[in-house]
């Protein structure tokens, strides 16, 4: 069996909440505390559910809400906490007195995150995004010409093997390293490129 719901919601109250509704929550709260809010609807006299109670005094009505615009000290507070944390906004909340987890949620999400960007930080990893870009790249490259220089060798000493080519065995591994550093590496993977097309040829021909 499910969880049964807070409250009878086809007899509560939807949409904006009224002044009154308000001073009612204020009041039971300031006597009784927050305590159950499954049962603080009812013994409040409100027509409303437990969730949109606690949702309306934690985001709107409690004593210690911070309004206004964040300080350049919450935004490093922020950006601090996420590196640690991630997207856990109640923990990052916790540590923000005043704010609400949803109200950091949306600055991150219209704020932060750009000014992070302007600063060439990646929002998620909290690293600089040309050291990510370079590092990725020269990964990929050194991915393609290993690649590359493997099947080039395998390739050629089968052929020597077969006594197609007649060099040594470790003469092609050779070549293609001194290719390799002599040209660069891009430069070094086109020409093993073209040298297995030239190969495959020629085994085609035979």
């Amino acid at each position: 069996m499910g969880r049964s719901p807070c409250c009878e919601k086809e007899h509560t109250n939807k949409g904006a909440w009224t002044k009154e509704e308000d001073q009612r929550l204020i009041h039971y709260i300031k006597l009784h505390g927050e305590g159950c809010w499954r049962s603080l609807p009812k013994a409040a006299g409100l027509l409303r559910c437990g969730k949109s109670c606690r949702l309306r005094w934690i985001n709107y009505l409690r004593p210690d809400l911070k309004r206004g615009n964040f300080t350049e000290d919450e935004d490093e507070l922020i950006i601090n906490l996420h590196s640690l944390l991630g997207n856990k906004w109640s923990l990052i909340a916790s540590r923000l007195p005043g704010r609400t987890d949803n109200e950091i949620k949306n600055y991150w999400n219209t704020h932060i995150k750009r000014k992070l960007y302007s600063r060439g930080i990646d929002p998620q990893t909290h690293r600089p995004l040309l050291l990510m870009s370079t590092t990725t790249t020269n990964n990929n490259k050194t991915i393609v010409a290993a690649v590359a220089i493997t099947i080039t060798v395998i390739i050629t000493n089968l052929l020597c093997l077969r006594r197609v080519i007649t060099f040594p065995i470790t003469t092609p591994t050779y070549y293609f390293i001194i290719i390799i550093i002599k040209l660069g590496l891009l430069k070094g993977v086109v020409v093993i490129i073209v040298v297995i097309i030239i190969i495959i040829i020629i085994m085609m021909l035979l």
